[in-house]
C-alpha cells in the first residue's frame, strides 16, 4: 500500500498574501495580551506600554490585508473568517485585558468587560452574514452596522492616556459600592462601545 506523502503546512501554502497580513494583525493582538499579563504579573511599565504600542501595529496590518486582497483579486469567504477571528483577539480580547491591566478589576468590572467581548464576537459574526447578502445585491458593502471592532482602539487611546497621566486610571472617575459588588465607572464606556457595535440603527459608512 502505497503512502500518503505528508502535507507539512499544507494551510499555510494555501494562504493568499493577504491572509498572511491577517495573521499578522492576530499576532500582535495576542502580543499585546501577552504584554498586558506580563504588566499584571510583575508590575513592569514597560510591557504595558509593548502592549498598546502592538495594537494600532494591529490595525495597520487589518488594513492593509483588505487592500491587498482587492488589488490582487484574493478576496475570499476564508480571508473574510480569517480577519474575524484576527480582529476578536486584537480589538476584543486586548482591549479587554487591557482595561484588567490598568485597574478594572471589580466583580461588575469583570461583567462589563466580558460583555464588550461578546458584543465584539456577535458584531463580527453579523457583519459575515450580512457583508456576504450587500456584496450580492449591490457589488460592495458600503456600510457597517454598529460601530466597527476596530473602533475600540478609541479604548485603547483613552487608557494609555489615563496610564500615562495616573498610577490609577481605573479610579479616574471612583468606584461604586453596590452591596456586595463593586464597579469602576470607567467600565462602563466597554459597555457602551459595546452597544454601539451591535447597533442596528448606527450606520458607519465603509471606506
Amino acid at each position: 500500500m502505497a503512502r500518503a506523502e505528508p502535507r507539512h503546512f499544507s494551510l499555510l501554502r494555501d494562504f493568499k498574501v493577504a491572509d498572511f497580513l491577517t495573521l499578522a494583525n492576530g499576532v500582535c493582538g495576542m502580543g499585546a495580551v501577552l504584554a498586558f499579563l506580563s504588566y499584571c504579573s510583575d508590575g513592569n511599565s514597560t510591557a504595558f506600554w509593548v502592549g498598546t504600542g502592538l495594537l494600532p501595529l494591529a490595525l495597520l496590518f487589518d488594513v492593509l490585508d483588505g487592500r491587498v486582497a482587492r488589488l490582487r483579486h484574493e478576496s475570499s469567504a476564508m480571508g473574510r473568517e480569517l480577519d474575524s477571528l484576527a480582529d476578536v483577539v486584537s480589538f476584543g480580547v486586548a482591549p479587554a485585558v487591557m482595561g484588567f491591566a490598568v485597574g478594572l478589576r471589580a466583580s461588575l468590572d469583570l461583567v462589563c468587560l466580558v460583555m464588550f467581548v461578546a458584543c465584539g464576537i456577535g458584531r463580527l459574526a453579523r457583519y459575515n452574514v450580512t457583508a456576504e447578502k450587500l456584496s450580492e445585491a449591490r457589488g460592495k458593502v458600503t456600510y457597517f452596522e454598529g460601530f466597527p471592532i476596530p473602533s475600540s482602539l478609541m479604548l485603547v487611546v483613552l487608557l494609555a492616556a489615563l496610564m500615562a497621566a495616573s498610577p490609577a486610571p481605573a479610579l479616574v472617575l471612583g468606584v461604586w459600592d453596590l452591596g456586595p459588588l463593586a464597579l469602576h465607572p470607567l467600565a462602563l464606556v466597554f459597555v457602551l462601545l459595546g452597544a454601539g457595535m451591535i447597533s442596528k440603527t448606527l450606520r458607519i459608512p465603509k471606506p
